[in-house]
């Protein structure tokens, strides 16, 4: 469906964060919070795709940079 997600987290004696960003086409969404909520999301669109994915990879940088490891997003159900 041509849609990208990256899904990181950072934890430390007094956080326990997640964020996500998902790249679609000329716009991204950002989802970010406490690890376990829904958390808050951002949309974001731009006046071409290759803008949105620029902003995307540069987003990443920083949360990396930051000390956010990038995840498997969790999709499992139950326990």
């Amino acid at each position: 469906d041509g849609k990208l997600t990256r899904y990181f987290e950072f934890t430390d004696e007094k956080s326990n964060k997640f964020w996500e960003i998902t790249l679609c086409g000329d716009h991204h969404f950002v989802r970010f919070g406490r690890i376990g909520s829904k958390g808050q999301e951002v949309a974001r669109s731009f006046a071409e795709a290759r803008h949105a994915h620029a902003d995307f990879e540069r987003l990443i940088r920083q949360k990396v940079a930051k000390g956010y490891r990038e995840k498997k997003p969790e999709t499992s159900i139950g326990g």
